[in-house]
């Protein structure tokens, strides 16, 4: 299986979850919101946050897959590494927070991690194509 077939199939996979969580946050904000780790639920307005969270997450999502579609994997690889900083960031809230430990490291530091590794190995994958070897020179025709 090659690199690129890997890479696909992480990536397409985290747009999915990404989506998928997105969607949540937005639809059903009340299901999906204690699985996020922070110990209490936003009181008054506050659920407002949690759409706003969803809608972070479907916009990131969707500029992944994009990305994949259109075939710029260069800049795929750069995207997922830039974007790995949100749930970096939803980690350290969390713990910041006094939140759940397991949540934040088991939840947001592997999707973070995730995303990191399948950038890297996207941006692998697109060095390998720029770096291979020049073809044989054309003979001249006298």
């Amino acid at each position: 299986m090659s690199l690129k077939t890997v890479n696909t199939a992480l990536t397409t996979a985290g747009v999915l979850f990404i989506l998928y969580f997105g969607t949540s946050f937005v639809l059903t904000p009340e299901t999906v919101a204690p699985g996020f780790g922070l110990p209490g639920w936003p009181s008054g307005d506050g659920d407002g946050f949690l759409i706003l969270k969803g809608i972070r997450d479907i916009a990131g999502g969707l500029v992944l897959g994009v990305l994949l579609l259109t075939g710029h994997r260069r800049a795929l690889g750069w995207v997922l590494l830039v974007e790995a900083l949100i749930p970096f960031g939803d980690m350290t809230n969390v713990l910041a927070h006094d939140g759940s430990a397991a949540a934040a490291f088991g939840v947001h530091g592997l999707t973070a991690v995730l995303m990191v590794v399948t950038g890297l190995l996207t941006l692998r994958e697109t060095r390998e194509a720029t770096t291979a070897p020049p073809s044989a020179p054309v003979p001249a025709v006298r």
